[in-house]
């Protein structure tokens, strides 16, 4: 039976032997960990000591570094995203794995045909693990009559690839589409694309073989959006939330928005943490909000476990004034 995503096994037995690796941290998504054993196994037998990470890891944002650094690991195996940090000077090797699946996207993107009936220019996006499949996708829709565009802003390491944070592949066609086909497991990165273009979306999931629309949901977060910010208007005391993961360290994001915030007579606090959890910001009693420079999908998907406001950058700016909630649905939540 063919493997759901190829895992590269044989290239991480080379790098380990031919790097001459002596203790080696692997950093797996949740949906890789159940692979964990396996590949410390080909690690262990390639000649190095192997130590897996338990903590979560939500993206190429959450390099487990410091860790690897603590534990004397001389080389990360990253799995399941591409390379984020390009050019950033790191203090450890890190080796890649995209997990690409092996998957068949045709019947799920023909399905999906039936669903884009009313638009005829379709923007592409994807995550990583389906970059290779877009060209198949692309022309099953031009075969439909479509015309197809996929971005290529330079942000990201492949044209149409799109991460929870960064949707500018999408946002640099988005004037010249009238609708969006994400292919990808999951609703998480579809309402994201929707969010960040406001253009309908249809998602093909290949692994539940099905084709659906995700305006619904992505409708339900932008009223509960509109809420949050009418409720943070009301506080006086704010923190400002500071990412200590690597990809998310956005401190001179962070002091601007506190400017801002105390600009306009309020209070506020600098907060700096990895996991920006409920159980952590319930240790700050007086605080009545927070602002959220590390990922923006901790306010977005989350913001149901909070018991008090937590915005994004963009949403502050529309609680403070400086822009419109409608200008904010144009240009895009996310």
């Amino acid at each position: 039976m063919k493997e759901l995503f190829d895992l590269e096994e044989h290239r991480l037995r080379e790098e380990i032997t031919r790097r001459r690796a002596k203790r080696v941290l692997i950093q797996l998504p949740e949906g890789l960990k159940p692979q964990a054993p396996r590949l410390a196994a080909i690690v262990e037998d390639a000649g190095a000591t192997v130590i897996v990470s338990a903590d979560p890891c939500y993206g190429a944002c959450d390099m487990a570094l410091s860790e690897a650094e603590s534990l004397g690991a001389d080389l990360l195996i990253h799995y399941g995203h591409a390379e984020m940090l390009a050019g950033r000077q790191l203090p450890i090797p890190v080796l890649y794995f995209e997990a690409r699946t092996n998957i068949n996207v045709k019947a799920t993107v023909e399905r999906a045909v039936e669903l884009l009936k009313p638009w005829t220019r379709i923007g592409l996006a994807t995550t990583v693990q389906h970059v290779h499949m877009l060209d198949e996708a692309k022309d099953i829709l031009t075969r439909a009559g479509k015309t197809v565009h996929v971005g290529d802003a330079g942000g990201t390491m492949y044209s149409g690839q799109i991460l929870g944070c960064d949707y500018s592949n999408a946002r640099a066609i988005s004037g010249d589409v009238e609708a969006f086909l994400f292919i990808g497991g999951g609703r998480f990165h579809a309402i994201g694309l929707f969010l960040a273009t406001m253009k309908p979306t249809i998602v093909a999931d290949p692994f539940e073989q099905k084709a659906y629309s995700i305006e619904p949901d992505a409708q339900k977060i932008i009223r509960k959006r509109w809420s949050e910010i009418s409720r943070a208007k009301e506080t006086k005391n704010f923190g400002v939330i500071i990412g200590l993961k690597p990809g998310q360290c956005h401190i001179e994001a962070a002091l601007e928005i506190k400017e801002d915030i105390e600009k306009n007579g309020k209070k506020t606090t600098l907060l700096a943490l990895r996991e920006a959890t409920p159980t952590a910001l319930s240790q700050f009693p007086s605080i009545e909000a927070y602002v959220d420079t590390a990922c923006p999908r901790i306010a977005l998907d989350d913001s149901s476990n909070f018991r008090k406001p937590v915005l994004t950058v963009k949403e502050a700016h529309v609680m403070l004034g400086k822009v419109t909630w409608d200008d904010l649905l144009k240009e895009g939540v996310l």
